[in-house]
């Protein structure tokens, strides 16, 4: 069985946002709002996600 790939964008600014919440982001490999990541679909991932749904819009 293959394993899965998200597609995670940043859809909206890390200005104002709490520091742990900024480093999630570029934890994720997100740099700037519109850019888009592929990553694996792991529980960890899934969980950082989680963390910053508010700011990010996932697929796959």
């Amino acid at each position: 069985m293959a394993e899965k790939k998200l597609k995670v964008t940043l859809v909206k600014s890390v200005i104002g946002t709490k520091q742990d919440h900024r480093a999630t982001v570029r934890g994720l490999g997100l740099r700037r709002i519109n850019h888009t990541t592929e990553l694996w679909d792991t529980p960890a991932i899934r969980g950082m996600i989680k963390k910053i749904a508010y700011l990010v819009k996932c697929e796959g």
